[in-house]
């Protein structure tokens, strides 16, 4: 335990003192809640991108502001904006605020919100990429650490990704998942989040969360949510991708996940599925040929996940389609480089995919602490931990309560050479996996050592456990 609590103070302390904004400044007022003149918050971003300092913009007026195009700040030192609780929003599918050269941003007391209205069957990429709420688009050329801090913010109703940092040469394109594609700065990635709501984003295109960092090149992530929610997203509520050289470090603390993951709606969608979704041959049994195709005509036929293995021969081994669904948090470390996660008082339910989503590969381990938390009602696992490659996962379980889930409670797997010590203490399991009797995955499927330690904890539904010693 103290391993654990020590890991979660020292992180906590450097993620506290890179939001500190330790420049010189020029303040700006906005005095009217006009789009474009004199006093506007437009004016106030435009004098604040020529400025040599860091900039400082305190919205004087209780006014909602109404934009018809993107406020851009293309400065390159920090700059902060405080509002008093109003809501800068748009009728039209665009992106509501940008720091298109890679500045830093810190935003206090004001929300972002779209028109709203989005979903698969009215989508908003169609003839762009979607409006995101707020979007740092890191350049080729940056160093250093850049950071996005938000207190009291709210972004909602926008069809893309509410919150979007990019450190990748490809933009959109970058892709998710393990290593995705593309190329990045040198720059690493802060996020401080504290009483921040995401709500209704990302549901009028494929793939788009609640918040979304792309990171390429050397540089790693750091996350902390702080009495945040993460809520009706379409793709994950918040996907950290880290796809080359680097860490990432996440600290969530008192923050839910609910209700994420339904883009790709599965009432709409699954009338398109083959009438055999899935099936095994054997060698010289079936032609590729003669498997269902790619599935196409649909309202987003990127919904589609297809997955074919074939014998060396060439004949079908298996295949298997599925509706591509999304989880509560998702995070994919690939490269040289670790995954450590502490998350306390925190509620991931109802996801349509997992509920907690880590993958790790390449050389670099999992650390992972879930404490006083609840997974439940998601579609698939609870906790889902999964390390390929040159290292190790350390686990700990907590007071931690696991019901309900579709998948397993909680999983933590470790597939090659490295070590895998987990401690559950505390801890409830019941009702998982259709009641098929795992709460616990816990599987060391290499050469290396597995150990996991159960103390005054209610596994219900039971282990399902490999290469592992059990002590109680």
């Amino acid at each position: 335990m103290k391993n654990y609590l020590t890991s979660f103070i020292s992180i906590f302390i450097f993620l506290s003192f890179t939001s500190l904004s330790a420049f010189s400044h020029q303040t700006f007022y906005v005095t009217n809640p006009n789009d474009n003149q004199g006093g506007s918050l437009r004016d106030a971003l435009n004098m604040s991108s020529k400025s040599n300092h860091g900039s400082r913009i305190y919205i004087s007026f209780k006014d909602d502001i109404k934009i018809s195009k993107t406020l851009n700040y293309s400065g390159l030192y920090p700059v902060e904006i405080h509002g008093l609780g109003q809501t800068v929003f748009t009728g039209i599918n665009t992106t509501l605020i940008a720091s298109s050269n890679g500045g830093d941003v810190s935003i206090s007391r004001l929300n972002f919100r779209g028109p709203g209205g989005f979903s698969i069957e009215n989508r908003g990429d169609l003839n762009s990429d979607g409006g995101k709420g707020i979007f740092i688009d890191i350049r080729d050329d940056q160093t250093g650490m850049v950071s996005l801090n938000l207190n009291e913010v709210k972004v909602s109703d926008v069809a893309n990704h509410g919150i979007h940092v990019s450190d990748c040469n490809l933009a959109d394109k970058c892709g998710g998942g393990g290593g995705g594609a593309g190329e990045g700065s040198d720059a690493s990635i802060t996020l401080n989040f504290s009483n921040v709501v995401v709500e209704n984003v990302g549901n009028g295109k494929f793939d788009a969360d609640g918040v979304r960092v792309d990171e390429r090149g050397i540089g790693s992530i750091y996350f902390n949510s702080v009495n945040s929610l993460y809520t009706k997203v379409g793709a994950d509520g918040v996907e950290l991708d880290e796809g080359q050289s680097g860490s990432v470090v996440a600290i969530v603390n008192n923050s839910s996940f609910t209700d994420n993951g339904a883009y790709c709606n599965p009432d709409l969608l699954k009338p398109y599925m083959p009438k055999v979704d899935e099936a095994e041959f054997k060698d010289g049994e079936m032609k590729e040929s003669d498997i269902p195709g790619k599935i196409n005509g649909t309202q987003d036929d990127g919904c589609f996940e297809r997955e074919v293995d074939l014998y060396d021969s060439g004949f079908v081994e298996e295949y298997e389609f599925g509706i591509d669904l999304d989880d509560g948090f998702d995070i994919d470390e690939a490269g040289p480089g670790s995954l450590q996660v502490d998350m306390v008082g925190s509620i991931i339910n109802n996801n349509l995919d997992e509920g907690v989503d880590f993958d790790e590969e390449d050389a670099g381990g999992i650390n992972v602490a879930f404490i006083s938390s609840i997974a439940s009602g998601n579609n698939d696992d609870g906790f889902k931990n999964s390390e390929e490659g040159d290292g190790s996962i350390k686990g700990l379980l907590l007071n931690v309560v696991s019901a309900n889930n579709g998948g397993k409670g909680a999983v933590l797997e470790e597939e090659d050479n490295g070590s895998l010590n987990v401690d559950v203490k505390g801890t409830t399991t019941k009702e998982n996996d259709d009641m098929d009797n795992t709460g616990l995955e816990i599987v060391q499927d290499g050469d290396g050592s597995g150990l996991l330690t159960i103390i005054s904890s209610d596994i219900s539904d039971g282990i399902d456990d490999e290469g592992v010693t059990i002590r109680n």
